[in-house]
């Protein structure tokens, strides 16, 4: 008797701590694109700043620079190139992921953001966020959804195991009665 009425009640508690987690991730993505227009705003600077120099000197692109620098005799100029490099190669990853949060779903967003390799950017998102509610359409759909689905994945093993259970006691209440 007790247990019909906790089952439900832990239900719709699962149900409403999920929907709240998932309605989390809209938020999120919205920091995180804010995160990463700031680091991409910088480094695009950065860049720009080697394609001028580089048409100052006469390469036709930062590119060429960086590689005639990475052939340099003095350390120093070819640390530097590895260094100018490393930012280009990060311009163009931030430019993918800012093309991706302007033009994709909540979906692609989100698993952008979780992806292990970018896991230092998100806790850098995180050090920043506030819990909120979004106020879009899709995000209040997005984390209804991946709420639902959350809450099913997670109660439908205990629910088949109840199931399971109260078959298997109804087989062995109703073979006592025979005999």
């Amino acid at each position: 008797m007790i247990g019909r009425l906790i089952g439900p009640l832990l239900d719709k508690l699962l149900f409403g701590l999920t929907l709240l987690l998932a309605l989390q991730v809209p938020q999120l993505a919205d920091h995180y694109q804010q995160f990463l227009s700031g680091w991409f705003e910088s480094t695009q600077w950065q860049v720009e700043g080697y394609e001028a120099t580089a048409k100052e000197f006469g390469y036709a692109d930062a590119a060429a620079m960086i590689e005639q620098h990475q052939q340099n005799s003095e350390p120093s100029v070819r640390a530097d190139a590895e260094q100018k490099l490393a930012t280009l190669a990060l311009y163009d990853e931030l430019k993918a992921g800012i093309t991706l949060f302007r033009e994709g779903n909540l979906l692609s967003q989100s698993i952008y953001m979780f992806t292990p390799s970018r896991y230092n950017y998100l806790e850098k998102t995180i050090d920043n966020f506030k819990p909120g509610i979004p106020l879009t359409t899709s995000g209040l759909l997005f984390g209804a959804i991946i709420g639902l689905m959350l809450n099913l994945i997670i109660t439908q093993p205990f629910q088949f195991f109840i199931r399971r259970r109260k078959v298997k006691h109804s087989k062995l209440s109703s073979e006592k009665t025979l005999v």
